[in-house]
């Protein structure tokens, strides 16, 4: 795959992810202004991040369906991949990074695919079946975005005390930018596209 078409779509996507991440913020000083309890925080997570395994699975299949011949067993297996485990360096892995530099009191990793085994594979595979049958990106990718966005938020918000400082603000923004932007593009184009027979990408094409 050319790597002039990653840069194009990342730039492209760029414009999505913040403003996803600048709504992701909002709320976490909304959530920091009215004393959410964190057993709430962390129930949040755990709708959201489900939900973003959905869509991530749902557009990676589809994507690779797309520009394959979409074969029913590598389509499950690249949409599998592509979604728990990305949607896992979104969700956990990165906003835990920005946990540990800042020192947040509640820190951790929380993997949905061990924790919430029973819930987060089975949405895999429910996105990996609509996608065989109906294979579209536009909406859910949009979709896909904001959904990792508050994921990624509601997992740093699980780690934070009560108290929120500039500092926290700021570096939180970053990661949550960095949490969506490279781990959504790379789960919904790059790596599909790379398993792709005819990995390319035409403007206006998506369905």
């Amino acid at each position: 795959m050319n790597g002039g078409v990653i840069i194009r779509e990342l730039r492209r996507h760029a414009p999505f992810t913040a403003i996803g991440t600048a709504l992701g913020v909002a709320l976490m000083l909304l959530v920091s202004w009215t004393g959410m309890p964190r057993g709430m925080s962390e129930a949040v997570f755990w709708s959201l991040h489900p939900l973003h395994v959905l869509l991530s699975a749902l557009v990676t299949a589809a994507m690779y369906r797309l520009h394959s011949p979409g074969r029913p067993v590598l389509t499950a297996l690249i949409g599998y991949i592509g979604s728990v485990g990305i949607a896992t360096l979104s969700d956990s892995i990165i906003p835990f990074a920005g946990e540990w530099m800042l020192q947040l009191p509640h820190r951790a990793v929380h993997l949905g695919l061990i924790e919430k085994w029973w819930l987060v594979n089975p949405l895999a595979f429910l996105g990996i079946i609509i996608a065989l049958a109906w294979p579209r990106t536009r909406f859910p990718h949009a979709a896909h975005v904001f959904l990792s966005t508050w994921a990624s938020l509601f997992h740093m918000v699980m780690a934070m005390g009560e108290r929120l400082t500039p500092g926290t603000v700021a570096v939180s923004t970053l990661f949550l930018f960095l949490a969506v932007w490279i781990p959504c593009c790379t789960s919904d184009i790059v790596f599909p596209l790379l398993w792709a027979k005819n990995a390319c990408i035409i403007r206006g094409k998506g369905r």
